[in-house]
């Protein structure tokens, strides 16, 4: 199938015939006609399906068969994050190329006067960050009286980051005659909820499941004790076409760290997380678009919004939690069919996430030992027991061995050791 069969109209066609787009992703072919027909759609893709283009492209020709006023606001995009709202922009802008049609982004963390005056200039569809749209509704700035065309992005995400009770106030403040797009990653009882509270007998559509990764990244496992994770990753990047590499850190602290530890190395590396000012995270993503930083080193919601098409290197620093979180990681590589790599480093406390991102994604990563930080074997015969998921412990630094009954003496400890490959390299 091709963008034609699809239906769209020759400005849009041109637009994407310029992004080089040929044929539309699977979701883009389920997702397009529904939503040119006005249904409700609930849509579950994961990240690098071209989820934005299945509903933007049928969003613009919509608006465009209609009478539009430029002050008047026809269609919403809300989004969890600023990166991802402004990715989102990008793509309206690209695809509008060819139309009248006007598009702009709000998100908080700058100062509003800039988007207050391009708002006083009209705009038809508008992508916001709850907290910013909420601010400038109480604020008389904007209006969504005309609201024809909702869309709730990364609904999951929004739960995560506890934004829920604000989409649920904005619902309030829109038109209840409007056509509703829904996308979530993941789907929790509280999102289903979250649904069903608004779609319309909804076109459900749903391609490739959370729980697939791309057969096109390598996966690899590294084992390595927590404080020779930063050599590790040094080691790495020693290699000359790691040129542009997205390191996972669990924590803003630990992105900072990390990132601080890279320069030190004469690494060009910057961190990008939440406590950073807009314009910082603004600056550190284009750069390392751009190439001029070669690592960007970001937490898990501000990676959100980072679409590279082609970035090659992941690296999982330490593994989530949430097993679910590991396939939106590599998911950045890959990306339309290209090749990825992603390494993940697992130490003895990892072990738990490791055998239930195993599960979740019902395979076994390879294991790469030929490196000069590998632990010993009994960090697999751990990974492949059978018995309950280890527990990270809360206080490892401070925590001793049990000792052994009758004994004085502290039991042997039975976690790994580190194996130091002398000969490693030679």
């Amino acid at each position: 199938m091709n963008f034609e069969q699809l239906g769209l109209i020759k400005p849009i066609l041109d637009a994407l015939k310029t992004k080089g787009y040929e044929q539309p992703t699977p979701i883009q072919q389920k997702a397009i006609p529904p939503i040119l027909e006005g249904k409700d759609l609930l849509g579950s893709a994961q990240t690098g399906t071209g989820k934005t283009a299945a509903f933007a492209i049928p969003i613009l020709q919509n608006l465009t068969n209609k009478d539009v006023s430029r002050n008047q606001i026809k269609a919403l995009i809300l989004t969890p994050t600023r990166e991802l709202a402004i990715q989102i922009q990008d793509n309206f802008q690209d695809y509008s190329t060819n139309l009248k049609l006007k598009s702009m982004v709000i998100f908080g963390g700058v100062k509003q006067h800039q988007q207050e005056q391009q708002l006083k200039r009209g705009v038809d569809i508008l992508i916001a960050t709850p907290g910013r749209l909420l601010d400038f509704i109480s604020q008389g700035i904007i209006k969504l009286h005309h609201l024809e065309i909702f869309v709730l992005d990364e609904a999951d995400r929004m739960l995560d980051m506890g934004f829920v009770h604000d989409v649920k106030r904005i619902l309030k403040l829109i038109p209840a005659k409007r056509q509703n797009l829904f996308f979530s990653a993941t789907m929790p009882k509280e999102i289903a909820k979250l649904a069903s509270e608004i779609l319309v007998n909804p076109v459900r559509v749903e391609v490739a499941p959370v729980s697939s990764t791309a057969d096109t990244i390598q996966q690899s496992i590294y084992f390595v004790e927590k404080d020779d994770k930063t050599d590790l990753l040094i080691h790495l990047l020693e290699d000359p076409k790691l040129d542009q590499v997205l390191v996972f850190s669990r924590t803003k602290h630990g992105a900072d760290k990390i990132a601080r530890k890279l320069h030190q190395s004469k690494i060009s590396a910057e961190a990008i997380h939440g406590n950073k000012s807009q314009n910082a995270r603004q600056n550190a993503l284009n750069n390392f678009k751009s190439k001029k930083t070669r690592v960007l080193v970001a937490t898990d919601i501000a990676a959100r919004g980072i679409d590279i098409d082609e970035l090659k290197y992941v690296v999982n620093y330490e593994l989530s939690d949430v097993s679910e979180t590991y396939v939106h990681r590599i998911g950045r590589t890959g990306r339309a069919g290209a090749e990825g790599t992603s390494f993940s480093f697992v130490d003895g406390l990892d072990l738990a996430n490791l055998r239930n991102t195993e599960k979740l994604i019902g395979k076994k990563i390879p294991v790469v030992k030929d490196h000069p930080y590998h632990t010993d074997n009994l960090v697999e015969q751990k990974r492949d027991s059978n018995n309950k998921p280890m527990q990270p412990r809360s206080n490892p630094r401070n925590s001793q061995p049990r000792a052994a009954a009758g004994s004085k003496k502290p039991a042997a400890n039975t976690g790994y050791k580190k194996i130091r490959n002398k000969n490693f390299g030679k």
